[in-house]
């Protein structure tokens, strides 16, 4: 590797000509790149419910709906209302009294759930059914719901779930700048403190900033990203890839003072020992993503794919672009050097290893708490209900189930064919179910005084495409609650009875396929995540036990992060117990094995037990603190910035993992190789001191 690093020092300023030039594209892409905000449409496309989504926009031409509530409005204010709604573009239709009966009939006339489905005589308000012409997450959608927040009075409320989604989107958009402005500023703090140079964190982020915007420009291969990963991929990458650049900052400097002022040298023979350092650290970091990508909520996959091509990017850079910067450079980097600010943490390892066995009492003490804590923290799949209580959506969500008192509503798609007795008998049965508030088919909308021939014929073909019908069921339960859950699988067994190509689909079914699906994600991440970084630290040390006594090491720091809601009575987003783990373990497992490395290296140079980890620890400790510090830095202040609870959670959840994971190596680790050192050296190869060969 050495010449690999000659070859960049040579080729510096070609080097950063290209660097910059690679951006115009990059941010062209990203620019063009789209964001998916729909967290539902990730789920399975082989499930009933997202395969009605699919016919419901592509049989019936309706990808999405949302609710209006129209309050102290008389049926004339209604009518204007409902034509400059139908106007938007990308509005379908739009359903209310008035295009359903003729406006001379009373309301009154409707069967009385019909009419109450619509009508609230109490508060003088009224609901109106909007179907728009493309997803729940299209762009059309978006513009339109956009358009109709804008141009409707104060006295209308939108609400559903395509408007939850078009909040979360405007609200997103708003928020990420900020958060990448948010790391890099935390981030340059924690580097001037840990680093001893005032200019070189400048350039550690103007690297790492390039291969996060290579990362980004590259997304255009998916199609598409959810907004999940666009909120945390930059800095989840500057978070993860930040070591590398530090590492290859420590190896410079210790190279300078073996070629004295000869700095070009110095960072050929720098780049090569970093490079094969951080390639080996680095494959446990992208094992941890591409652990994600067995996920069968496909949210996964797009976060792994993205993350683990970030650390590639970041790895690239650390050996590339930020030597020619330090070089380049050079004379300002030599100016602007101080002392280190931070303290020498190494003082504290013989007092470590000293009490190592009080240490192992204390993990044996906490290991059960933790685990139970980890296993028994509750999680909410309630997507609209965790946005702010400013979001229109929230507001008009409420709205509706105050004057409406309307829960979940979902949508069942059956045969055309079916015949109406067996239609009628289906709705019945349904309609006797615990909770339901009601459940209406085509003949539901007339009453005994009313012909069906009233109903205009594009409302019959609007629910009726001579294949297909559509039903729909109203629930006094919210979604995300196992009642509704519940109530879902009922309704599914008795259309099932009736029609086996029937489907229930809508946010409620939906959401409880979610819980299906990530409950088993959950299983095969974390095992798909410690088998792959077990086998590569087996691999990498050629030792039984060193990958036994790693994972354990951090699956235990992951247990206290993931318990301590528990303990704390505190919810967590559904995929924070999926995602949490496998990015905790990828990335945080470099503290280990740094300091593993370090303990090897010792007692295969013939350095007593406890000398060589007292020794590994007091080497170590400064890098470990600073990477920790950078990753917490990179997603603490994006915790407590952000108003959307997804995000605010993960990169908590990040921050505090960080912490924790630094915590239990440094007090944890050297215990564990203190009373495991006699199993260590004779399962592991290179550990035996030469002398002992």
């Amino acid at each position: 590797m050495l010449k690999f690093g000659k070859a960049v020092v040579k080729s510096r300023f070609v080097i950063l000509i290209l660097a910059v030039l690679l951006l115009i594209p990059s941010l062209i892409s990203y620019a063009n790149t789209r964001v998916n905000y729909d967290i539902l449409s990730y789920l399975p496309k082989n499930i009933d419910t997202m395969k009605g989504q699919d016919m419901l926009l592509n049989d019936f031409g309706t990808g999405a709906y949302s609710f209006v509530v129209v309050e102290g409005m008389d049926n004339k204010g209604l009518k204007k209302t409902a034509d400059t709604i139908s106007d938007i573009p990308h509005v379908k239709k739009v359903l209310w009294y008035g295009s359903v009966m003729d406006m001379n009939i009373p309301k009154e006339a409707l069967p009385e759930k019909a009419y109450k489905f619509i009508h609230n005589a109490d508060k003088n308000s009224d609901l109106m059914v909007i179907l728009f012409d493309q997803g729940m997450a299209a762009d059309g959608t978006m513009k339109a719901l956009n358009t109709m927040n804008a141009k409707l009075s104060k006295q209308c409320f939108v609400s559903g779930m395509a408007s939850v989604i078009n909040d979360t989107a405007n609200l997103s958009e708003k928020e990420v700048p900020i958060y990448v402005i948010i790391a890099v500023v935390l981030c340059l703090i924690v580097l001037m403190i840990t680093l001893d140079s005032a200019f070189v964190p400048f350039l550690f982020l103007v690297s790492i900033g390039m291969a996060v915007l290579y990362n980004l420009g590259t997304n255009f291969i998916q199609g598409e990203i959810s907004y999940v990963t666009q909120a945390l991929a930059a800095v989840l990458q500057l978070g993860v890839t930040m070591d590398y650049s530090i590492f290859l900052w420590h190896s410079y400097e210790e190279q300078q003072d073996v070629f004295k002022e000869d700095n070009k040298t110095a960072m050929a023979h720098a780049i090569s020992k970093t490079f094969l350092s951080i390639a080996g650290s680095s494959t446990t970091t992208i094992a941890g993503f591409i652990a994600l990508c067995f996920m069968s909520f496909r949210i996964g996959l797009d976060l792994g794919i993205v993350m683990a091509k970030g650390v590639l990017f970041g790895l690239v850079s650390c050996v590339t672009i930020l030597p020619s910067l330090i070089l380049v450079f050079d004379p300002i980097v030599r100016k602007t050097n101080h002392k280190v600010i931070m303290p020498d943490l190494g003082k504290i390892a013989n007092w470590v290893v000293k009490h190592c066995y009080v240490f192992f009492v204390i993990f044996l003490m906490l290991i059960v708490p933790a685990f139970y804590g980890q296993n028994h923290t509750k999680v909410y799949y309630d997507l609209a209900g965790r946005l702010p209580d400013s979001m229109k959506s929230k507001q008009a969500n409420e709205k509706m189930n105050s004057d409406f008192k309307m829960g979940a509503t979902s949508v069942i798609i059956a045969d055309a064919d079916l015949p109406a007795e067996q239609s009628d008998k289906m709705i019945n049965d349904i309609q006797k179910l615990p909770g339901v508030k009601m459940a209406v088919s085509a003949d539901s909308l007339t009453g005994p005084m009313i012909p069906s021939d009233i109903i205009p014929q594009n409302i019959k073909e609007e629910i009726n495409n001579g294949d297909k019908q559509l039903m729909i069921v109203t629930s006094d339960y919210a979604t995300a609650t196992s009642a509704v859950n519940k109530q879902c699988n009922q309704i599914e067994k008795i259309i099932k009875s009736y029609d086996k190509s029937a489907m229930l689909i809508g946010e409620a079914p939906c959401t409880r396929d979610l819980v299906k699906v990530t409950n088993t994600d959950f299983n095969r991440v974390n095992a798909v995540s410690i088998i792959i970084v077990f086998f590569i630290i087996l691999i990498s040390f050629r030792s039984i036990s060193i990958p036994v006594i790693l994972v354990a090491v951090i699956e235990f720091a992951i247990a206290i992060n993931m318990g301590i809601p528990y303990y704390t009575n505190v919810t967590l987003p559904f995929i924070a117990s999926i995602v949490i783990g496998t990015i905790q373990l990828g990335s945080t497992v470099d503290y280990a094995i740094l300091m593993t490395n370090r303990y090897k290296t010792n007692r295969y140079n013939g350095m007593e037990k406890k000398d060589a980890i007292t020794d590994a620890l007091h080497g170590s400790i400064t890098s470990i603190v600073a990477s920790a510090l950078t990753f917490f830095g990179a997603t603490f202040g994006v915790a407590i910035y952000s108003d959307i609870d997804m995000i605010s959670s993960l990169c908590m959840l990040m921050a505090r993992g960080a912490l924790i994971s630094m915590v239990v190596v440094i007090f944890m680790l050297p215990s564990m190789f203190m009373i495991f050192d006699k199993i260590i050296i004779h399962t592991s190869a290179g550990f035996r001191p030469k002398a002992d060969r």
